[in-house]
Parts: C-alpha cells; sequence; structure tokens
C-alpha cells in the first residue's frame, strides 16, 4: 500500500465515512458534496472534451472524449461507454473524470460518459434505460459492437454489467468486453463482506448499502435481476475484467459475480487489490495503484475490443 492510497484512505474516513453511518441517506447533501469536490482534470494533450446525442424522447446526456487528430483521420478507434457510479443517485460525467480521462488516454479510444438519469426521481428501470438507449444510439450511428467497451464504476459497474444481461437477452449484438470497478451487483445487500469488512472500508459502513438501494428500488425486488446482476444467469456475455479492493464492504458483489460468471463458463478476469479503498481508480494520478489498474484495464479492452472506423457527426458542439 502505497504512501498515496494510505493518504487517500484517511481522507475518505474523515470525510466520506461519516456520512454513510447517519441513519438516513440525505440525497440533496450528497448531490452538493460531490459537486462541490468534484474537480475537473486537465483533458489530455490531444483530446477534446465535447457533448452529443440530446434528444428529447430519450434523455441521452453525456459528454465526449475523443482523440482529435485520429477522429479527423478517421483512424480505427475503440469506443468506451463509461457509465459512471455514485449509488444511482448522486455524481455525475464530471465527477468521474479524473477516471474517465486517463482511462481513455490510456486505451486511446474515444469515450462517451453517460449522464443517466437519478433517483430516487427517477427509480429504476430509467438507469438501465439511458444506458440501453445510448448503446444502441452507438450502434446505430455505426459504431461496430466488436470496437465497443462498457465500463462502468460502483453503481455504474453494477449497471454496465445488468446492461449486458439485457442486451443477451433481448437478442442483439453484445459488446467485447466490460470493464467493472468495484462494481454494486447485490442491492439485496446480502454479502458477507458488509459485515466482515465493516470498520475496515475507509468509505462505508456496510448498513449504508441497503439504505441507499431503496432510491434506485422503488417498488422493485432487489433481486430482480436488471437490477442486481449478481442474480442473473451470468453466461453468454462477453469478457469482463473486474477490480476490487480486499477491504470494500462491496467485496462479495464482485467475488460473487465473479464466481457466478466462472460457473457459467464464462471469461472474466477477477483483481482483488489489497487494502484499496472502493473505486480507487478515481485517484488516478495520485495515487499509484489507481495508474496500474487503469493500465491493466486499458490492457484488456485493448486485448478484447477491435479498433473500427467510428462514425463522427459534423454537426456537434465541443468544449475545450
Amino acid at each position: 500500500m502505497s504512501w498515496q492510497s494510505a493518504v487517500a484512505c484517511w481522507i475518505l474516513k474523515r470525510t466520506f465515512r461519516p456520512e454513510t453511518e447517519k441513519p438516513h441517506v440525505e440525497v440533496e447533501r450528497a448531490r452538493l458534496r460531490a459537486a462541490g469536490r468534484a474537480w475537473s482534470p486537465k483533458v489530455p494533450a490531444g483530446w477534446r472534451l465535447g457533448e452529443r446525442y440530446r434528444c428529447e424522447d430519450a434523455p441521452l446526456r453525456g459528454e465526449w472524449l475523443e482523440p482529435i487528430a485520429d477522429v479527423a483521420s478517421g483512424a480505427p478507434l475503440i469506443t468506451v461507454l463509461y457509465l459512471h457510479g455514485g449509488g444511482y443517485y448522486f455524481c455525475s460525467p464530471k465527477s468521474h473524470r479524473s477516471l474517465v480521462f486517463p482511462l481513455t488516454a490510456h486505451i486511446g479510444a474515444r469515450t462517451f460518459s453517460l449522464d443517466y438519469r437519478l433517483a430516487p426521481e427517477h427509480p429504476f428501470p430509467a438507469a438501465l434505460d439511458d444506458a440501453r438507449a445510448a448503446y444502441r444510439q452507438l450502434l446505430a450511428d455505426g459504431t461496430p459492437a466488436d470496437s465497443i467497451i462498457v465500463a462502468g464504476d460502483s453503481a455504474g459497474g453494477g449497471l454496465a454489467l445488468a446492461l449486458l444481461v439485457a442486451l443477451r437477452d433481448s437478442g442483439e449484438p453484445l459488446p467485447a468486453a466490460a470493464l467493472l470497478f468495484s462494481p454494486w451487483t447485490d442491492l439485496a445487500a446480502t454479502g458477507a463482506t458488509l459485515a466482515s469488512n465493516d470498520g475496515a472500508d475507509p468509505m462505508f459502513r456496510g448498513a449504508a448499502i441497503a439504505r441507499a438501494a431503496k432510491f434506485y428500488l422503488g417498488a422493485t425486488s432487489p433481486t430482480h435481476p436488471y437490477v442486481s446482476p449478481l442474480y442473473a444467469d451470468l453466461g453468454g456475455l462477453p469478457p469482463l475484467l473486474i477490480q476490487a479492493g480486499s477491504t470494500e464492504v462491496l467485496l462479495d458483489d464482485a467475488r460473487r459475480v465473479a464466481e457466478r460468471t466462472r460457473a457459467a463458463q464464462g471469461d472474466v478476469q477477477f483483481e482483488v487489490w489489497a487494502r484499496m479503498p472502493h473505486v480507487w481508480q478515481l485517484f488516478a494520478p495520485f495515487v499509484p495503484e489507481a495508474t496500474r489498474a487503469l493500465d491493466g484495464a486499458a490492457a484488456f479492452a485493448k486485448r478484447h475490443a477491435k479498433a473500427r472506423r467510428p462514425h463522427v457527426t459534423d454537426a456537434r458542439s465541443i468544449a475545450r
């Protein structure tokens, strides 16, 4: 464990975890704190940040990060559809730029980070509907499925897995692979590490998980396979890379998905990183373990996805 990681854990224990010890989840407070903490790293040299895919029928909000020269030349590229974490009720593409920017640069890809609708105003299946609509839009724009990587962290990691299950069930083309960072896959909150890692996790108390789940669940059963993909049939999915920290209360959400994927003869690479906090990849480049994890994720993506010539629309707004 690096000293940088130790500092990150110390900060999380004193700022984030006290919020999860409260008996009630304060949605607006969480959103304000996330917006206040969200820092925007510089756009990597040679990349541009922009927005498109806006329509009234489905709230496809988000931002693109694209390599300028490659897009201009029509060079083959991997496309990443990124789904941010935040318990389904807070955070945004902006709050996760510190993860998305280096991941995109390490892969050498173009990434669409989806600003899906949030609970409790928009409970399940709103986030899944938005993710599926965004993926379908990529295909409709001419992006080959075998060039797409679906990625996400925490709730976004669970959403990414649920998206794969829903696409498979409807017989749609599947992406090349998925990257799941500390995925939240069991909104029924039955993992043993909710208790065994309670107190060791620098971000969460175990009891906070079930409280947060209620916002997204609404009237849906917590074991519905599209809301908690741990309970889905995990056969026939594209290759998965799952990274989780050894002291996370959500470690069993990742571990059990890996076990059930292997039992279904699926392709999964499961990594447990010693004493890393929940979604430590967000701390790149300050935490060296975050950079190494993203390096491994980028290598996994490039091993499984085929760079293809994407269709890029000229009618869009680019923000520098």
